[in-house]
Parts: structure tokens; C-alpha cells; sequence
């Protein structure tokens, strides 16, 4: 079977376990809702100012993410299909399809997100092109970094502990510059330089992925 093949099939198997059950949509919509009804009453999100406003949008995108993305290969560990899929896929094969799996997964998470917190408080999208170039790098930078932390914390004993104390440093930087970069899309007037941040989202995404690339090969034999 093609490479491409091999990676969309096992895209598709991901996909119909998860509209099987509907686990992480569930769980990551829950998540959302209540936690942005605590900030928009508790905290009084709409009258709070529009850099706060972006850093607890992507603080709220960012747990929902950590909730369900390493799932992807902790599942395979929980199931005990993990040496199965091993034997009916390479390793390159694996990792782009689960990879391409969390990308749309989180692009859904960052779309819902940023819709329904800019609707609730009042957001008004001024650069609507730099919020789709946004979303496509955020989601691509946070799939890449986790897919690759899944794979490493699946074969660990307590995953669910462990990923999120490695993940959390990794994405610190990550979601400095997409906070950076949303004040832009949501601020009028004269907008504050961004192409530094826009190149260092794609050079994070792009480093990320590579290097996961690279070092999968090595940890799916393992």
C-alpha cells in the first residue's frame, strides 16, 4: 500500500473510533462551555481588556487540547493494538496520519473557541485574514508538539499524569506568540508589528513536526 494510503487509512480508523463514541468531542465541547461561562461571569470577561481576553482564550484552548490530543496513541496503549498497528503500518505512516487526525481535531477546538468567545464578549474580528493564518498555525503548532508527546507518554505508567507536566513547557512559548498575535486580529487602529510572531508560529510548527519526524522512527520501534 502507498504511503499516503497508509496514512489516510489509519486517519480514518482515528476518525470512525471517534465518531463512534464521540469521547473527545464531548468531553473537549463540556470543557469549553463550562469554562468559558466561569470566566464570562466570574471574571467579567467583556469588560476586561483585549490582551487579557486573548490570553484566557487560548489558556481555554490550550487545556481542551491536553484533554483529548494524546489520545491518540494512549488509546492504541489502552486497546492493546498498539503492536498490531505496528505490524500493518511504518512508523512515518502512523505518525502523519495521527498527526493529521490532531491537526483537524484542533482545528475544530480553536475554531469553536475563538468564534464563541469573541461572540460572547463582544470581540469584533478586525484583521480577518491574520485570524485564519493564526488558527492554521496555532492548530498546526499544537498538534505537531502533542502527537509526538502522545506517542513518548503512551509508553509510560501513568500517562494521564505525565503528559501534561511535558507538554505545558514545550507550549508556554507557543502560546506567548499567539497571544501576541491576537491582539492583533482583534485590535483596531494602527496594528502593532507581527511578522516576527506569524514567522516564529510557522518556524515553531515547521521545527516541531520535523523534528518529530525525525525521532519517531526511533521511539515507534522501541
Amino acid at each position: 500500500m502507498p504511503f499516503h494510503s497508509q496514512s489516510i487509512a489509519v486517519f480514518l480508523k482515528d476518525f470512525r473510533l471517534e465518531w463512534r463514541s464521540r469521547f473527545g468531542v464531548s468531553t473537549v465541547l463540556a470543557f469549553i462551555a463550562s469554562t468559558m461561562l466561569i470566566v464570562l461571569f466570574s471574571l467579567r470577561a467583556d469588560l476586561l481588556s483585549v490582551s487579557v481576553q486573548s490570553g484566557l482564550m487560548w489558556i481555554i484552548i490550550l487545556f481542551a487540547s491536553l484533554t483529548t490530543l494524546s489520545r491518540v496513541f494512549i488509546s492504541e496503549s489502552e486497546r492493546g493494538t498498539m503492536d498490531l498497528l505496528r505490524m500493518n503500518a511504518p512508523a512515518m505512516s502512523v505518525f502523519i496520519g495521527k498527526l493529521l487526525y490532531n491537526f483537524l481535531f484542533t482545528l475544530l477546538i480553536t475554531s469553536v473557541t475563538l468564534f464563541l468567545f469573541a461572540v460572547m464578549v463582544n470581540m469584533p474580528v478586525v484583521r480577518p485574514l491574520l485570524l485564519v493564518a493564526l488558527v492554521l498555525l496555532g492548530s498546526s503548532g499544537l498538534a505537531g508538539a502533542t502527537t509526538m508527546l502522545g506517542a513518548l507518554v503512551s509508553q509510560a505508567v501513568r500517562k494521564g499524569a505525565v503528559f501534561p507536566v511535558l507538554a505545558l513547557p514545550l507550549l508556554i512559548p507557543l502560546m506567548l506568540l499567539l497571544v501576541r498575535v491576537t491582539q492583533v486580529v482583534f485590535t483596531s487602529g494602527e496594528p502593532e508589528p507581527y511578522a516576527n510572531d506569524l514567522a516564529a508560529l510557522a518556524g515553531f510548527s515547521g521545527v516541531t513536526i520535523s523534528a518529530s519526524i525525525l525521532l519517531f522512527d526511533n521511539l515507534w520501534e522501541d
